[in-house]
């Protein structure tokens, strides 16, 4: 119980993305509390890193796990994720009453272009880590290009898949050959998550159902990003903005922003673009929406954890493993930098936007200010100016 309140409590404190989470991690559940020690820690977060899904959530989620098994891990991602998707949802539902209204939004001029400015600023702190050599620029480049000019939902997974197979063969001797053991392998938990996406899939097929199908297109995105909230954001943008329209860009970018506000995980964006995409259906539609979009876009990652945390030690000792990581890290971040130029693109017709996007961009490169202040001094501003 005294461990799912301090999960609680990082719930409401944790603003700033995974890197800002694991230290508040590190001081509550290490230093002050002692669950596990700090080497394990940055082992369990070293494992989310390499697979699909949140890491910052997927690391709570493997803390439980190897505290309290299956079930206390489920009862850490529900305490976790619970505070953000309800801040959203509601954020959804306020946003939607103001447009129906005819309220105007124009309070939310100054933060849809800081929303570009953290998009911008993250894609450049990603390239910083993981491009390194002439191929990652490749992959990089390569990636830019045909995510700009073919905007499809379906172009990420091709793109992330075929950079990870592309890298792992362009790589594979130069990794050092480690002694490997036998895998023991607990395949429960892939055949779940290849028998939900199937049934989500195929029951939204047949139905037609809204909620079903935007459960099965956040659970298919969250079996596919690699990278955190900063890679997930281009991706929801290009599927639910330009390709189904579900979204207008300022309702996206206003969303964008308000994750800076929220604490807790950066995925919960998803919340935020589910409920907006059933703002037709009413409050109690646009609940359900965030409800399914949150489950689909958790749930992958989850599975994950429970397949790999088992046998981790044993897999990074493979060489394809090893080596399919910088082709996978450095297409999505070239899917970051596509999904920034195509946000910013349409702003250049204004002075306004375009300050703003280089104002924020100075804030965050050379001061410490918080995100969440200066996305509330933004809206702060655009309530005067």
């Amino acid at each position: 119980m005294i461990y799912l309140l301090d999960i609680l409590l990082l719930s409401f404190t944790a603003f700033g993305g995974p890197q800002v989470h694991l230290m508040m991690m590190i001081e509550r559940l290490v230093k002050k509390r002692r669950y596990l020690t700090e080497e394990e820690l940055l082992e369990l977060q070293a494992l989310c890193q390499v697979l699909p899904g949140p890491s910052s959530t997927q690391t709570i989620t493997a803390i439980s796990l190897k505290i309290g098994g299956q079930p206390l891990a489920y009862l850490g991602l529900l305490v976790w994720s619970l505070p953000a998707m309800i801040m959203m949802s509601f954020a959804a539902i306020g946003i939607h009453y103001l447009e129906r209204r005819q309220i105007s939004l124009s309070f939310t001029r100054f933060v849809g272009p800081m929303a570009v400015a953290f998009l911008i600023s993250g894609a450049y702190r990603i390239a910083r880590k993981v491009i390194h050599n002439v191929q990652d620029w490749t992959f990089l480049l390569i990636s830019i290009v045909l995510v700009y000019f073919y905007p499809s939902p379906y172009m990420t997974p091709v793109l992330i898949v075929s950079g990870g197979i592309a890298a792992s063969y362009l790589n594979f001797g130069k990794q050092e050959k480690m002694v490997r053991e036998p895998l023991k392998i607990k395949w429960r938990p892939i055949i779940f998550w290849i028998s939900v996406l199937i049934s989500a899939a195929v029951v939204g097929g047949v139905t037609k159902s809204l909620p079903v199908r935007l459960f099965e297109n956040f659970y298919r995105n969250g079996s596919l990003v690699f990278g955190g909230g900063q890679v997930l954001i281009p991706i929801l943008y290009n599927e639910f903005v330009e390709f189904k329209h579900y979204l207008t860009p300022q309702e996206f970018l206003s969303g964008m922003a308000l994750t800076q506000i929220v604490p807790g995980p950066v995925f919960s964006i998803a919340t935020f673009v589910g409920s907006m995409s059933m703002q037709s259906a009413g409050v109690s539609g646009q609940l359900l929406g965030g409800f399914v979009a949150t489950a689909g876009i958790f749930l992958p990652g989850t599975f994950f954890i429970f397949f790999a945390y088992p046998f981790w030690d044993q897999l990074r000792k493979y060489r394809g493993i090893r080596a399919s990581l910088n082709g996978i890290h450095a297409v999505s971040c070239g899917l970051t930098i596509a999904a920034a130029i195509s946000m910013f693109e349409p702003m250049t017709n204004s002075l306004q936007p375009v300050l703003t996007v280089l104002g924020t961009l100075v804030m965050l490169t050379f001061t410490k200010i918080p995100s969440y202040i200066i996305i509330l001094g933004g809206l702060i501003l655009g309530l005067f100016v």
